[in-house]
């Protein structure tokens, strides 16, 4: 069990990188994100990535370090909006980009750690979503398919793990992380906490140990807040 625990994230990535791999990764905004790993995506250097996120971080922060360095190639993402490069690379031509409904996407990644390779939905249909893509009828309603997502790589951010690999979220940074980790070939996680086997109440594991492969402890954490909005103070 112990030969999940590595030291720090370049070791956790060795042998894992390459060319043109797409990589799922955790969080929502900058709630939950994979920091060390991203990090240590970015100092690798590797290319033409195609990353499946909720989004794509804001201006040189989580996944948008990736692209100020320009490693990715093909962004899958609900929302965007937060980050001006990405507009910038995406006007360009520079980056390819598919949206996906956000409930669809968190589908999309549960549905390929499950096995399934498509099932059909109602969202998008009629909008550009459903564009060149397969529909059917269901009791007089038309659902479109989508393609179950399963990538060579799950980044994810947990909150506390045991030595086997056992995941526990806190609050809302489960988010996108839960369904990431199932979605791929080979799953990464780094945490917060690391405790031995049989501390964890089994009724609290969120991800069990089965999904992750390789483990490291990235704390601390600055814990960065996308929006602080103040009330404006009252004239005495």
């Amino acid at each position: 069990m112990m030969d999940k625990i590595y030291a720090d994230a370049a070791s956790a990535l060795e042998g894992l990188l390459f060319e043109g791999m797409t990589i799922c990764s955790g969080g929502f905004g900058l709630c939950g994100i994979p920091e060390r790993l991203i990090d240590a995506i970015e100092a690798s250097g590797v290319r033409n990535l195609t990353v499946v996120s909720n989004n794509c971080g804001i201006d040189g922060v989580g996944l948008g370090k990736l692209l100020r360095s320009h490693q990715i190639a093909k962004v899958i993402a609900s929302y965007v909006g937060e980050n001006k490069e990405f507009e910038r690379q995406y006007l360009a031509g520079e980056i390819e980009v598919e949206f996906c409904p956000q409930g669809t996407l968190a589908e999309r990644c549960r549905a390929g750690g499950a096995g399934i390779p498509g099932f059909y939905t109602k969202t998008g249909v009629g909008t550009i979503v459903a564009e060149g893509k397969e529909t059917k009828e269901f009791d007089g309603e038309t659902y479109v398919l989508e393609r179950g997502i399963v990538a060579d790589l799950s980044i994810i951010k947990g909150w506390k793990a045991d030595e086997a690999g056992n995941l526990i979220f806190r609050k809302t940074a489960r988010n996108f992380n839960q369904p990431m980790a199932t979605a791929s070939r080979m799953t990464v996680a780094e945490v917060e906490e690391i405790v031995p086997v049989g501390s964890l109440d089994p009724d609290c594991v969120h991800v069990p140990g089965i999904y992750v492969k390789r483990l490291i402890m990235g704390a601390p954490y600055d814990k960065k807040i996308e929006f602080r909005t103040v009330r404006q103070r009252e004239a005495a």
